[in-house]
């Protein structure tokens, strides 16, 4: 069965911020699924948007391509906000996780997402980035690594929703 997943994040922009850092959101995320593929629950996929596979981590030795993909990347860009709207589209089947003795659900147990910002330092000319994710003690005040300058602040847990 084809499921898709909308992810929106949204970060919150200092209002007096001295210099651009061209803040953006990079067009990649982590995301756990359960796969029908290697029949293990709550494994992290890796996505990257134009690919037309992701990544199930499976174990540590054995990361597998797996039917998934980001179908949309949207972002709206406001003075005070940079806010992501995300679409991930998978294939999944019923199956049960013998080595967890449980079985799988459309969406795990325990959605879990990681998604990549990234940003260039006017003033070292270098570029640098950093990860939000859902588990994390909220807010979270970003910094420039190169000149400590702040950057955005991660206030909201990003939002999972099982869309079909």
């Amino acid at each position: 069965m084809l499921r898709t997943v909308e992810i929106t994040a949204e970060l919150a922009l200092p209002l007096h911020s001295e210099r651009s850092h061209n803040l953006h959101w990079q067009k990649k995320l982590e995301l756990n699924l359960d796969c029908f593929i290697c029949g293990r629950t709550g494994r992290i996929t890796r996505f990257e948007h134009g690919a037309e596979l992701a990544v199930c981590t499976g174990d540590k030795r054995s990361p597998h391509p797996t039917a998934a993909r980001i179908a949309g990347f949207d972002v709206t860009s406001r003075r005070d906000r940079l806010i992501l709207r995300t679409v991930v589209d998978y294939w999944w089947a019923p199956f049960h996780d013998t080595e967890r003795d449980r079985p799988a659900t459309a969406l795990t147990r325990a959605p879990w997402v990681r998604i990549s910002a990234g940003y260039d330092c006017l003033q070292s000319h270098e570029t640098g980035s950093f990860s939000i994710q859902s588990n994390q003690v909220r807010p979270v005040n970003e910094v420039c690594a190169h000149c400590a300058a702040p950057l955005a602040t991660d206030a909201r847990s990003p939002a999972i929703r099982l869309l079909t």
